[in-house]
C-alpha cells in the first residue's frame, strides 16, 4: 500500500501531466475506471495500475488526478502499445489543436471503422482531455502516419465546389480535416484529389470540425452499407 505522496510510483504520474515528459519516457496516465477498463478490453496491459484503497491510499490517488472528481484508478500505458495499421478509411487531421476535438474525432473514427492521421501541429492525442474525449477509442483505433494516409485525399472545406454526397467515395479514401477558423492551406487543398463542402441550409456559417467529420464518416458507412 502506498502511504507517501513522495512515492516514485505517484510522480511518474504527476510527471506525465506535461506533454514533454509522456514524449521522452513513451508512457502515458489514463484516469479513471471506463479508460482503463478499454485499454484491458483492447488487450492492452498496463505498466502500473493504482487503485485507491487497493494498493494506494484514496486521498492520494486523488492528489495526482487532473479530474473534478478524483479517480480512483489511474493506469499508466506504453504508448508503442497502442494499436497501428492502415485502414480503408481514414480521417487525417490537420493541425487541429483543441484536444478535445482530436479525442472526439478518434472516438468517430472508431465508430464508423475508420484510422486516424495526426499532422504535426496537432493537439497530442495522449493528453487527458483528448484521452477523456475518446472515451476509450485511443485503445482501437489505429494511427497512421501523415505520409501513409490511404487511397484518394478528399478535403472537406467550405470553399469546396462539390458536395460531399457527390463525391466519389470509394475506399480506400481518406477524409482530410482543418481547424474550424483557419481550414485548411493551400498546399494541403493542391494536394487533395477532391475538395468537397457540406452543404447547410441553415444559418450557421460553419460546422465544429468534429461535426464536420462524423458526417463524412456516417457518409462513407451509408454508401458502404
Amino acid at each position: 500500500m502506498i502511504t507517501s505522496k513522495d512515492n516514485a510510483r505517484l510522480k511518474l504520474v504527476r510527471a506525465l501531466q506535461r506533454k514533454k515528459e509522456r514524449e521522452e519516457s513513451g508512457l502515458f496516465a489514463c484516469e479513471g475506471e471506463d479508460l482503463c477498463d478499454a485499454a484491458l478490453a483492447a488487450g492492452i496491459e498496463p505498466v502500473d495500475l493504482l487503485v485507491a484503497g487497493e494498493n494506494v491510499e484514496a486521498e492520494l490517488l486523488a492528489g495526482v488526478s487532473t479530474l473534478p472528481h478524483p479517480a480512483r484508478v489511474i493506469g499508466v500505458f506504453r504508448r508503442d502499445d497502442l494499436p497501428v495499421g492502415v485502414r480503408a478509411t481514414c480521417l487525417a487531421l490537420w493541425q487541429l489543436t483543441d484536444p478535445g476535438n482530436v479525442g472526439t474525432l478518434i472516438r468517430s473514427a472508431d465508430a464508423f471503422g475508420a484510422a486516424v492521421s495526426l499532422s504535426e501541429g496537432c493537439a497530442e492525442p495522449l493528453s487527458q482531455k483528448a484521452l477523456r474525449a475518446s472515451a476509450g477509442a485511443i485503445f482501437r483505433v489505429p494511427l497512421v502516419a501523415w505520409d501513409e494516409r490511404p487511397g484518394r485525399q478528399i478535403a472537406l472545406d467550405a470553399s469546396g465546389a462539390m458536395a460531399l454526397m457527390d463525391v466519389d467515395l470509394t475506399a480506400p479514401v481518406t477524409i482530410v480535416l482543418g481547424a474550424e477558423r483557419a481550414g485548411l492551406p493551400d498546399e494541403i487543398l493542391d494536394a487533395c484529389h477532391t475538395v468537397a463542402a457540406i452543404p447547410m441550409p441553415g444559418d450557421a456559417e460553419s460546422l465544429n470540425v468534429a461535426a464536420a467529420g462524423a458526417i463524412a464518416l456516417y457518409e462513407l458507412s451509408r454508401r458502404a452499407s
